[in-house]
């Protein structure tokens, strides 16, 4: 899996979302250039698990809405003599 490329004001975004959390929770200041190594570091190391999971849940929802549809064309089948 490749790197994800966050345009400049996501990832500006991002860091000041974990430099808050960081002051706010563990009272930790961070400074940007900080900032982007870590969020580097948390995808690289922990990016791939948060992606799979997404494409489990994805799976499961269309799975779920495969069946729907199967039962949908069930109920409008016609009968036949077979």
């Amino acid at each position: 899996m490749s790197s994800v490329d966050f345009p400049k004001e996501v990832r500006d975004h991002l860091c000041t979302k974990l430099r808050c959390y960081l002051m706010e929770e563990l009272d930790v200041e961070l400074g940007q250039f900080d900032a982007e190594f870590l969020l580097d570091f948390i995808g690289k190391e922990f990016g791939a698990y948060f992606y799979n999971q997404g494409l489990h849940d994805a799976q499961a929802m269309l799975q779920g809405r495969l069946e729907s549809i199967q039962e949908a064309i069930g109920d409008i089948e016609k009968p036949t003599a077979f």
